[in-house]
Protein backbone atom coordinates (compact mmCIF):
# COMPACT_ATOMS: atom_id res chain seq x y z
CA UNK A 1 0.00 0.00 0.00
CA UNK A 2 1.10 3.38 -1.09
CA UNK A 3 -0.33 6.20 1.96
CA UNK A 4 -0.82 9.27 0.05
CA UNK A 5 -1.78 11.08 2.84
CA UNK A 6 1.25 9.87 5.12
CA UNK A 7 3.50 10.92 2.12
CA UNK A 8 2.22 13.99 0.70
CA UNK A 9 1.21 15.79 4.50
CA UNK A 10 2.39 15.25 7.85
CA UNK A 11 -0.80 12.93 9.12
CA UNK A 12 -0.17 10.01 10.43
CA UNK A 13 -2.28 6.38 10.58
CA UNK A 14 -2.40 3.11 12.00
CA UNK A 15 -0.69 1.22 9.24
CA UNK A 16 2.11 4.00 9.01
CA UNK A 17 4.07 1.72 12.02
CA UNK A 18 3.86 -1.33 10.01
CA UNK A 19 4.89 0.48 6.19
CA UNK A 20 7.60 3.25 7.88
CA UNK A 21 9.03 2.10 10.85
CA UNK A 22 12.21 3.37 11.35
CA UNK A 23 15.58 0.87 11.89
CA UNK A 24 17.04 -1.97 10.27
CA UNK A 25 13.64 -3.75 8.51
CA UNK A 26 16.20 -6.39 6.50
CA UNK A 27 15.52 -10.03 7.00
CA UNK A 28 17.98 -12.06 4.79
CA UNK A 29 17.93 -9.34 2.56
CA UNK A 30 14.29 -9.28 2.41
CA UNK A 31 12.21 -6.37 3.39
CA UNK A 32 9.96 -6.43 6.90
CA UNK A 33 9.92 -5.23 9.71
CA UNK A 34 11.72 -7.28 12.42
CA UNK A 35 9.97 -8.26 15.62
CA UNK A 36 6.81 -9.93 14.02
CA UNK A 37 5.48 -12.08 11.29
CA UNK A 38 3.61 -11.22 8.06
CA UNK A 39 0.26 -9.65 7.28
CA UNK A 40 -2.20 -12.41 6.45
CA UNK A 41 -4.83 -12.49 4.42
CA UNK A 42 -6.97 -15.22 5.27
CA UNK A 43 -9.34 -15.94 2.43
CA UNK A 44 -11.82 -17.66 4.48
CA UNK A 45 -14.52 -18.71 2.12
CA UNK A 46 -14.83 -19.04 -1.65
CA UNK A 47 -18.62 -18.32 -1.56
CA UNK A 48 -20.31 -14.85 -2.04
CA UNK A 49 -23.22 -13.22 -3.28
CA UNK A 50 -21.81 -10.92 -5.67
CA UNK A 51 -20.50 -12.16 -9.68
CA UNK A 52 -17.58 -9.47 -9.73
CA UNK A 53 -15.71 -9.52 -13.23
CA UNK A 54 -12.76 -8.97 -11.41
CA UNK A 55 -12.50 -11.46 -8.54
CA UNK A 56 -9.29 -12.75 -8.20
CA UNK A 57 -11.03 -15.69 -6.19
CA UNK A 58 -13.13 -17.08 -9.25
CA UNK A 59 -15.71 -17.10 -5.85
CA UNK A 60 -18.94 -19.08 -6.36
CA UNK A 61 -22.63 -19.06 -5.04
CA UNK A 62 -21.44 -22.00 -2.85
CA UNK A 63 -18.64 -22.79 -0.61
CA UNK A 64 -15.74 -24.62 -2.43
CA UNK A 65 -15.47 -28.36 -1.58
CA UNK A 66 -12.62 -28.52 1.79
CA UNK A 67 -12.93 -25.13 3.23
CA UNK A 68 -11.14 -25.34 6.51
CA UNK A 69 -13.81 -25.57 9.41
CA UNK A 70 -14.28 -23.54 12.17
CA UNK A 71 -11.93 -25.73 14.80
CA UNK A 72 -9.12 -25.60 11.83
CA UNK A 73 -9.32 -22.22 11.53
CA UNK A 74 -8.76 -21.54 15.40
CA UNK A 75 -5.64 -23.66 15.38
CA UNK A 76 -4.35 -21.29 12.45
CA UNK A 77 -4.96 -18.47 14.37
CA UNK A 78 -3.13 -20.15 17.63
CA UNK A 79 0.04 -20.75 15.53
CA UNK A 80 0.01 -16.95 13.96
CA UNK A 81 -0.50 -15.12 17.17
CA UNK A 82 2.87 -17.43 18.08
CA UNK A 83 4.35 -15.96 14.93
CA UNK A 84 3.64 -12.93 16.28
CA UNK A 85 1.49 -11.66 13.03
CA UNK A 86 0.30 -8.54 13.70
CA UNK A 87 -3.13 -8.68 11.30
CA UNK A 88 -5.16 -11.12 10.16
CA UNK A 89 -7.48 -9.89 7.29
CA UNK A 90 -10.72 -12.02 6.67
CA UNK A 91 -11.66 -11.93 3.16
CA UNK A 92 -13.38 -14.15 0.41
CA UNK A 93 -15.26 -14.54 -1.41
CA UNK A 94 -17.40 -13.02 0.74
CA UNK A 95 -16.43 -13.28 4.33
CA UNK A 96 -19.81 -12.45 5.76
CA UNK A 97 -21.10 -15.40 3.56
CA UNK A 98 -19.33 -17.97 6.71
CA UNK A 99 -21.76 -18.31 10.04
CA UNK A 100 -18.77 -18.13 12.18
CA UNK A 101 -16.80 -15.14 10.32
CA UNK A 102 -17.23 -13.03 13.73
CA UNK A 103 -16.21 -16.16 16.13
CA UNK A 104 -13.00 -16.19 14.76
CA UNK A 105 -12.65 -12.31 14.19
CA UNK A 106 -12.99 -12.16 18.43
CA UNK A 107 -10.69 -15.45 18.05
CA UNK A 108 -7.94 -13.93 16.42
CA UNK A 109 -8.44 -10.16 18.85
CA UNK A 110 -8.35 -12.27 22.12
CA UNK A 111 -4.90 -13.52 20.77
CA UNK A 112 -3.29 -10.38 20.08
CA UNK A 113 -4.33 -9.88 16.40
CA UNK A 114 -5.75 -7.24 14.88
CA UNK A 115 -8.70 -8.37 12.98
CA UNK A 116 -9.96 -6.45 9.99
CA UNK A 117 -12.37 -7.56 7.47
CA UNK A 118 -12.44 -6.92 3.31
CA UNK A 119 -16.39 -7.06 2.00
CA UNK A 120 -18.27 -6.00 -0.69
CA UNK A 121 -20.82 -4.74 2.46
CA UNK A 122 -24.12 -5.78 1.11
CA UNK A 123 -24.80 -7.88 3.84
CA UNK A 124 -23.69 -5.77 6.61
CA UNK A 125 -26.94 -5.41 8.58
CA UNK A 126 -27.17 -2.84 12.03
CA UNK A 127 -27.32 -5.86 13.84
CA UNK A 128 -24.20 -7.52 11.73
CA UNK A 129 -22.23 -4.03 12.29
CA UNK A 130 -22.86 -4.60 15.93
CA UNK A 131 -21.71 -7.89 15.95
CA UNK A 132 -18.73 -7.24 14.25
CA UNK A 133 -18.15 -3.98 16.71
CA UNK A 134 -18.88 -6.31 19.70
CA UNK A 135 -16.22 -8.82 18.32
CA UNK A 136 -13.34 -6.36 18.19
CA UNK A 137 -12.99 -5.79 14.71
CA UNK A 138 -10.87 -2.94 13.76
CA UNK A 139 -11.78 -2.16 10.47
CA UNK A 140 -14.13 -3.20 7.50
CA UNK A 141 -13.06 -2.32 4.15
CA UNK A 142 -16.04 -2.09 1.54
CA UNK A 143 -15.65 -2.33 -1.99
CA UNK A 144 -17.37 -0.28 -4.09
CA UNK A 145 -16.51 0.49 -7.59
CA UNK A 146 -18.21 3.51 -9.26
CA UNK A 147 -21.97 4.71 -8.87
CA UNK A 148 -25.11 2.56 -8.78
CA UNK A 149 -25.21 1.28 -12.55
CA UNK A 150 -20.94 1.36 -12.83
CA UNK A 151 -21.00 -0.58 -9.45
CA UNK A 152 -24.12 -3.00 -10.14
CA UNK A 153 -22.84 -4.05 -13.61
CA UNK A 154 -18.82 -4.43 -12.53
CA UNK A 155 -19.78 -6.52 -9.10
CA UNK A 156 -22.68 -8.59 -10.92
CA UNK A 157 -25.84 -7.42 -9.47
CA UNK A 158 -28.54 -5.04 -9.83
CA UNK A 159 -28.84 -3.22 -6.83
CA UNK A 160 -25.77 -3.61 -4.80
CA UNK A 161 -24.52 -0.10 -4.83
CA UNK A 162 -27.74 0.51 -2.45
CA UNK A 163 -26.98 -2.59 -0.36
CA UNK A 164 -23.62 -1.49 -0.02
CA UNK A 165 -24.17 1.97 0.89
CA UNK A 166 -26.72 0.89 3.56
CA UNK A 167 -23.81 -1.56 4.78
CA UNK A 168 -21.56 1.50 5.27
CA UNK A 169 -23.99 3.54 7.06
CA UNK A 170 -24.96 0.49 9.38
CA UNK A 171 -21.55 0.50 10.43
CA UNK A 172 -21.42 4.36 11.02
CA UNK A 173 -24.76 3.76 13.10
CA UNK A 174 -23.18 1.44 15.67
CA UNK A 175 -19.67 3.17 15.28
CA UNK A 176 -17.76 0.65 13.51
CA UNK A 177 -14.73 1.98 11.66
CA UNK A 178 -15.03 1.28 7.97
CA UNK A 179 -12.84 2.53 4.69
CA UNK A 180 -13.69 2.13 0.77
CA UNK A 181 -12.13 -0.31 -1.87
CA UNK A 182 -12.38 0.89 -5.32
CA UNK A 183 -10.46 -1.18 -8.46
CA UNK A 184 -9.29 1.43 -11.08
CA UNK A 185 -10.08 -0.35 -14.52
CA UNK A 186 -11.65 0.99 -17.71
CA UNK A 187 -14.87 0.71 -16.80
CA UNK A 188 -14.73 2.14 -13.67
CA UNK A 189 -11.98 4.77 -14.11
CA UNK A 190 -14.63 7.59 -15.35
CA UNK A 191 -16.10 7.65 -11.43
CA UNK A 192 -12.80 7.76 -10.16
CA UNK A 193 -13.26 11.74 -8.90
CA UNK A 194 -17.05 11.11 -8.44
CA UNK A 195 -15.74 8.59 -5.64
CA UNK A 196 -13.63 11.17 -4.44
CA UNK A 197 -17.22 13.45 -4.13
CA UNK A 198 -19.12 10.68 -2.31
CA UNK A 199 -16.01 10.08 0.20
CA UNK A 200 -16.35 13.49 1.21
CA UNK A 201 -19.95 13.71 1.14
CA UNK A 202 -20.58 10.46 3.40
CA UNK A 203 -17.43 11.92 5.52
CA UNK A 204 -16.00 8.19 4.93
CA UNK A 205 -12.20 8.23 6.75
CA UNK A 206 -10.56 5.84 4.36
CA UNK A 207 -10.21 5.08 0.54
CA UNK A 208 -7.91 3.11 -1.15
CA UNK A 209 -7.61 2.98 -4.93
CA UNK A 210 -6.60 -0.53 -5.87
CA UNK A 211 -4.66 -0.80 -9.28
CA UNK A 212 -6.36 -4.08 -11.10
CA UNK A 213 -4.35 -7.63 -11.14
CA UNK A 214 -4.77 -10.00 -13.51
CA UNK A 215 -6.04 -13.00 -11.14
CA UNK A 216 -9.00 -15.33 -11.09
CA UNK A 217 -11.77 -13.88 -13.38
CA UNK A 218 -9.32 -10.46 -13.30
CA UNK A 219 -7.25 -12.62 -15.68
CA UNK A 220 -9.32 -12.25 -18.61
CA UNK A 221 -9.60 -8.24 -17.85
CA UNK A 222 -6.18 -7.36 -18.98
CA UNK A 223 -7.30 -5.33 -21.63
CA UNK A 224 -9.86 -3.42 -19.62
CA UNK A 225 -6.90 -2.30 -17.47
CA UNK A 226 -6.47 1.34 -18.23
CA UNK A 227 -3.39 2.61 -20.12
CA UNK A 228 -0.43 3.99 -18.74
CA UNK A 229 -1.23 7.90 -19.75
CA UNK A 230 -4.76 6.84 -17.82
CA UNK A 231 -2.68 5.80 -14.79
CA UNK A 232 -0.55 8.79 -14.60
CA UNK A 233 -4.04 10.81 -14.90
CA UNK A 234 -5.34 8.68 -12.14
CA UNK A 235 -2.60 9.45 -9.82
CA UNK A 236 -2.42 13.22 -10.28
CA UNK A 237 -6.45 13.61 -9.80
CA UNK A 238 -5.51 11.50 -6.31
CA UNK A 239 -2.77 13.28 -5.39
CA UNK A 240 -4.27 16.51 -6.12
CA UNK A 241 -7.49 14.97 -3.95
CA UNK A 242 -5.16 14.38 -0.86
CA UNK A 243 -4.00 17.56 -0.55
CA UNK A 244 -7.09 19.18 -1.43
CA UNK A 245 -8.78 16.93 1.55
CA UNK A 246 -5.76 18.32 3.69
CA UNK A 247 -6.78 21.91 3.02
CA UNK A 248 -9.62 21.37 3.65
CA UNK A 249 -9.10 19.57 7.14
CA UNK A 250 -10.42 16.13 6.48
CA UNK A 251 -9.33 13.82 8.51
CA UNK A 252 -9.47 10.91 5.22
CA UNK A 253 -6.84 8.73 4.81
CA UNK A 254 -6.19 7.56 0.97
CA UNK A 255 -3.88 5.29 -0.51
CA UNK A 256 -3.32 3.33 -3.80
CA UNK A 257 -2.73 -0.53 -3.70
CA UNK A 258 -0.86 -3.44 -6.12
CA UNK A 259 1.18 -1.17 -7.91
CA UNK A 260 4.54 -0.01 -5.94
CA UNK A 261 5.07 2.47 -9.13
CA UNK A 262 2.45 5.25 -7.29
CA UNK A 263 4.94 5.61 -4.69
CA UNK A 264 8.02 6.17 -7.14
CA UNK A 265 5.25 8.60 -9.78
CA UNK A 266 4.43 10.88 -6.85
CA UNK A 267 8.17 10.86 -5.50
CA UNK A 268 9.20 11.89 -9.14
CA UNK A 269 6.55 15.19 -9.51
CA UNK A 270 7.03 16.48 -6.20
CA UNK A 271 10.69 16.59 -7.05
CA UNK A 272 9.70 18.99 -9.25
CA UNK A 273 7.15 20.84 -7.23
CA UNK A 274 8.26 20.62 -3.80
CA UNK A 275 12.08 18.99 -3.23
CA UNK A 276 11.99 19.12 0.43
CA UNK A 277 8.78 16.82 0.87
CA UNK A 278 10.17 14.92 -2.03
CA UNK A 279 13.46 14.13 0.26
CA UNK A 280 10.59 13.01 2.99
CA UNK A 281 8.50 10.90 0.37
CA UNK A 282 12.10 9.25 -0.32
CA UNK A 283 12.93 8.53 2.88
CA UNK A 284 9.67 6.75 3.54
CA UNK A 285 9.70 4.96 0.51
CA UNK A 286 13.12 3.27 1.22
CA UNK A 287 11.97 2.38 4.79
CA UNK A 288 8.77 1.07 3.40
CA UNK A 289 11.38 -1.29 0.71
CA UNK A 290 8.43 -1.88 -1.74
CA UNK A 291 6.43 -5.30 -2.80
CA UNK A 292 6.30 -7.30 0.33
CA UNK A 293 4.86 -10.74 -0.82
CA UNK A 294 6.59 -13.57 1.29
CA UNK A 295 7.84 -11.63 3.56
CA UNK A 296 6.16 -9.05 5.44
CA UNK A 297 2.77 -10.19 3.68
CA UNK A 298 1.27 -13.74 2.56
CA UNK A 299 -1.94 -15.41 1.84
CA UNK A 300 -3.65 -18.96 2.93
CA UNK A 301 -6.67 -19.42 0.57
CA UNK A 302 -9.80 -21.63 2.13
CA UNK A 303 -8.70 -24.55 1.67
CA UNK A 304 -5.28 -23.85 3.60
CA UNK A 305 -3.10 -23.54 0.60
CA UNK A 306 -0.35 -20.83 1.44
CA UNK A 307 0.78 -18.05 -1.14
CA UNK A 308 3.14 -15.17 -1.28
CA UNK A 309 0.32 -13.05 -1.55
CA UNK A 310 -3.74 -13.52 -2.53
CA UNK A 311 -3.08 -13.03 -6.38
CA UNK A 312 -0.04 -16.19 -6.45
CA UNK A 313 -2.99 -18.74 -6.41
CA UNK A 314 -1.06 -20.77 -9.18
CA UNK A 315 1.87 -21.29 -6.33
CA UNK A 316 1.41 -23.11 -3.39
CA UNK A 317 4.23 -23.11 -0.70
CA UNK A 318 2.35 -25.63 1.31
CA UNK A 319 -1.08 -26.46 3.90
CA UNK A 320 -1.59 -25.36 7.00
CA UNK A 321 -3.52 -28.89 7.37
CA UNK A 322 -0.22 -30.35 7.33
CA UNK A 323 2.05 -27.98 8.50
CA UNK A 324 1.99 -24.88 10.64
CA UNK A 325 1.74 -21.55 8.99
CA UNK A 326 4.79 -20.48 10.52
CA UNK A 327 6.95 -23.38 9.28
CA UNK A 328 5.83 -23.30 5.93
CA UNK A 329 6.67 -19.39 6.06
CA UNK A 330 10.26 -19.88 7.22
CA UNK A 331 11.31 -22.64 4.98
CA UNK A 332 13.69 -21.05 2.23
CA UNK A 333 13.62 -24.43 0.42
CA UNK A 334 10.70 -23.61 -1.61
CA UNK A 335 12.64 -21.60 -4.51
CA UNK A 336 10.05 -18.88 -4.67
CA UNK A 337 10.35 -18.12 -1.00
CA UNK A 338 14.02 -18.17 -0.95
CA UNK A 339 13.70 -15.39 -4.14
CA UNK A 340 11.44 -13.18 -2.42
CA UNK A 341 13.46 -13.13 1.00
CA UNK A 342 16.67 -12.74 -1.01
CA UNK A 343 17.98 -10.37 -3.13
CA UNK A 344 15.56 -10.04 -5.78
CA UNK A 345 17.96 -8.09 -8.18
CA UNK A 346 19.20 -11.37 -9.13
CA UNK A 347 16.21 -13.45 -10.18
CA UNK A 348 14.37 -10.51 -11.70
CA UNK A 349 13.78 -9.69 -15.08
CA UNK A 350 13.47 -7.36 -18.15
CA UNK A 351 12.46 -3.86 -16.85
CA UNK A 352 11.92 -5.15 -13.03
CA UNK A 353 15.27 -6.39 -13.15
CA UNK A 354 17.19 -3.10 -14.37
CA UNK A 355 15.05 -0.60 -12.82
CA UNK A 356 16.95 1.80 -10.96
CA UNK A 357 14.34 1.91 -8.34
CA UNK A 358 14.62 -1.84 -7.32
CA UNK A 359 15.13 -0.66 -3.33
CA UNK A 360 11.82 1.00 -3.58
CA UNK A 361 9.54 -0.84 -5.51
CA UNK A 362 10.70 -4.50 -4.91
CA UNK A 363 9.41 -5.90 -7.97
CA UNK A 364 6.12 -4.73 -8.06
CA UNK A 365 3.46 -7.47 -8.19
CA UNK A 366 4.76 -10.46 -8.62
CA UNK A 367 0.92 -11.58 -9.03
CA UNK A 368 0.49 -9.60 -12.34
CA UNK A 369 3.60 -10.43 -13.74
CA UNK A 370 2.97 -14.49 -13.05
CA UNK A 371 -0.69 -14.65 -14.14
CA UNK A 372 0.27 -13.05 -17.46
CA UNK A 373 3.44 -14.85 -18.43
CA UNK A 374 3.70 -17.54 -16.53
CA UNK A 375 7.05 -16.26 -15.10
CA UNK A 376 6.51 -15.44 -11.60
CA UNK A 377 10.16 -13.23 -12.24
CA UNK A 378 8.98 -11.73 -15.45
CA UNK A 379 8.78 -7.78 -15.42
CA UNK A 380 5.00 -6.54 -14.01
CA UNK A 381 3.22 -5.39 -16.90
CA UNK A 382 1.19 -2.71 -14.75
CA UNK A 383 4.14 -0.38 -14.40
CA UNK A 384 3.40 2.51 -16.05
CA UNK A 385 6.65 4.21 -15.90
CA UNK A 386 9.08 5.44 -18.58
CA UNK A 387 12.30 3.52 -19.63
CA UNK A 388 13.77 6.57 -18.71
CA UNK A 389 11.93 7.33 -15.18
CA UNK A 390 13.20 3.74 -14.45
CA UNK A 391 16.67 4.30 -15.34
CA UNK A 392 17.43 1.55 -17.87
CA UNK A 393 20.60 1.62 -18.34
CA UNK A 394 21.68 3.75 -15.79
CA UNK A 395 23.25 2.88 -11.60
CA UNK A 396 20.40 1.75 -9.46
CA UNK A 397 19.49 4.40 -6.86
Amino acid sequence: MINMTTLLTDRKHYGDRLRYARGPRREGGGVAPRGHGPVVVWNSTRACNLDCSHCYADADVQPAENELSTAEAERVIDDLAQFKVPVLLFSGGEPFTRGDILHLAKYAGDRGIRPVISTNGTLITEKVALDAKEAGVKYIGISLDGLAERNDCFRGRKGAFEKTMTGIANCFAVGQRVGLRFTVSRYTYADLEAIFDLVEREKIPRVCFYHLVYAGRGASLKDEDITPEQKRKALDLIIAKTLEFNEKGLNTEILTVDNHADGIYLYLQEKMRNPERAATILQLLRRNGGNRSGVGFGNIDWRGEVHPDQFTQKISLGNVREHAFSRIWSDLSQPIMKGLKTDRSSFLRGRCGNCVWLSVCNGNLRGRALNETNDFWASDPGCYLTDEEIGVGTVRQ
